[in-house]
């Protein structure tokens, strides 16, 4: 064989150079691949260095920096304040949890408390009081006090300006000698356990003399 070789056209008969049309394909080839670097190339001048960046093009780097900065922080502010508020939240229940694990308890107390302060109010008018009587009054004072070392405190009512966030009013009496929206007697003593009210005094409320009223008709 020679060296150069020939390939023949079936259709037209011609004969081509197969060196010729090897090279063409090279070429082609050649052409390809600077395509692929110039593409390459133009890829990696976006991305440029710091070094290499002008004074306006750091400004806005160094803004764009702080603002993600300043999100981050904002962001971790949220979350920790968060996070401290289910601390603080979490404490607050476990602190009423102990404070008034005993309020069912004493509710269910509170009529036994009224049955011996009847008892005792009962038996003042007798001349000649019994050793019993002395004993309850011993027993209701005890009690008194073991309840109180749990933060039960009585509701302060007679005589006081009527509270309707402590006190229940069942009627209104006309008095007068005590001022109008006072408490003239209480009927059933009202109890609060370490600042949450459990039962409100139930109340009779004063009037006053009544002159207001009869004015107003006249």
């Amino acid at each position: 064989m020679s060296e150069i070789e020939i390939k023949t056209n079936e259709k037209g008969g011609k004969v081509e150079h197969y060196e010729q049309v090897h090279k063409e394909k090279e070429k082609v080839e050649d052409h390809k691949g600077s395509d692929k670097r110039t593409i390459g190339k133009g890829t990696e001048k976006k991305v440029k260095r710091v070094e290499e960046m002008t004074k306006q093009e750091l400004l806005e780097k160094l803004k764009d920096t702080e603002k993600k900065s300043q999100e981050n922080y904002d962001l971790y502010m949220r979350t920790y304040a968060e996070m401290e508020n289910i601390k603080k939240r979490g404490i607050r229940e476990r602190e009423d949890l102990a404070r008034y694990a005993n309020e069912s308890l004493i509710k269910e107390i509170l009529p036994v408390i009224d049955n011996l302060q009847k008892a005792i109010s009962h038996s003042q008018n007798d001349k000649n009081p019994s050793g019993l009587v002395e004993g309850v009054e011993l027993t209701l004072d005890s009690l008194m006090k073991t309840l109180e070392k749990a933060g039960l405190k009585e509701v302060e009512a007679e005589g006081k300006p009527f509270d309707p966030n402590l006190h229940e009013a069942i009627s209104k009496q006309i008095d007068d000698k005590v001022a109008p929206g006072h408490v003239i007697t209480e009927l059933q003593k009202g109890y609060v356990l370490n600042g949450r009210l459990i039962r409100p005094s139930m109340v009779v409320i004063s009037e006053g003399n009544g002159t207001t009223e009869k004015r107003l008709c006249k």
